[in-house]
């Protein structure tokens, strides 16, 4: 089943390219990967309405003849563009799984299936369960980036593929896929300096399940702590200047003239802050306010006249 030697022997080591994905990297690339392989076996498994699943095999660093020298001929790969991040990925699946979901989804048993290019008919439907895998691991880096994959070609054969170029080093993620009773490797391609800048972002807060569920729920708490705490909030006029001998020379029943004209709306205040605008009024025996919008609001023909 596998495609790739799983001899033990000396890995080889290009001194062109030192630069190696860390342990940190391949951790944060490990827990995308697998929110990506659980969702994409609930979606196979509602969408082609057979038992599926997907799961992480291997994340691996290889350049990228070797990724396309590992792939059988013919097989099934989608160019995906990686919005807003540069450069192209490729989603590889075998063309017995292709078939039988495709079978599966025009009501098939699945089971064993021809190799051969798909019809007019097939090419839409494997173009939609595509894209709506695309959108499975957009969810899966979600934590990580702003992901908007968009499926561009789709292809049988790697060696036309012109989206890197041989020497470029690329990061393969690697899936045991299951279909019904089909069985298969699946793989995904990221060129390495499109994903390591992301990952260098992020190296230094790479949360676990745990981790980031108590932090959720740090921020829910705070926030509604927050919306219940009471605030000191004042109706003002707007403010006028007076000489220090015309403030210490007040007594009761003087009048003080403010220059607050009376069509503008006084100021709903918060420590300073204006935030709304109120005219005043009352509500039974209570003195109140009612909030109206900003006079930088209000539009100069409010009364709709040329």
């Amino acid at each position: 089943m596998s495609r790739r030697g799983q001899g033990t022997g000396p890995a080889p080591y290009d001194f062109r390219r030192p630069i190696k994905l860390s342990r940190e990297h391949v951790r944060t690339l490990q827990m995308a990967f697998e929110t990506y392989a659980r969702s994409c076996g609930t979606l196979l498994t509602t969408r082609l309405r057979a038992v599926s699943s997907v799961s992480l095999v291997s994340i691996e660093q290889l350049n990228y003849d070797e990724y396309v020298a590992s792939l059988n001929n013919p097989t099934v790969i989608a160019v995906v563009v990686l919005d807003p991040l540069p450069g192209s990925a490729l989603m590889e699946m075998s063309t017995s799984a292709v078939m039988s979901a495709i079978d599966h989804m025009l009501g098939g048993p699945g089971g064993p299936q021809p190799e051969r290019p798909l019809t007019e008919v097939e090419m839409p439907l494997l173009r939609g369960l595509l894209e709506r895998m695309l959108g499975e691991l957009r969810y899966g880096f979600e934590n990580l980036v702003e992901l908007q994959p968009k499926l561009k070609d789709i292809e049988y054969n790697a060696q036309f593929l012109r989206t890197h170029q041989p020497g470029d080093a690329c990061v393969i993620a690697t899936f045991d896929m299951k279909i019904g009773a089909e069985e298969c490797l699946a793989s995904i391609c990221l060129p390495f300096n499109t994903i390591l800048p992301v990952l260098s972002r992020t190296e230094a807060v790479v949360l676990s399940d745990a981790e980031r569920a108590t932090k959720d729920m740090a921020l829910r708490n705070i926030t509604a702590g927050l919306s219940a705490a009471p605030l000191d909030v004042a109706i003002r006029f707007q403010p006028i200047r007076m000489r220090t001998d015309d403030i210490v020379d007040l007594r009761p029943g003087d009048v003080v003239p403010l220059g607050h004209p009376t069509s503008r709306p006084l100021d709903v205040t918060v420590n300073e802050t204006v935030f709304a605008h109120a005219v005043p009024g009352n509500q039974g025996a209570r003195l109140a306010c009612l909030v109206v919008p900003s006079p930088k609001e209000s539009s100069p023909k409010e009364s709709g006249r040329p």
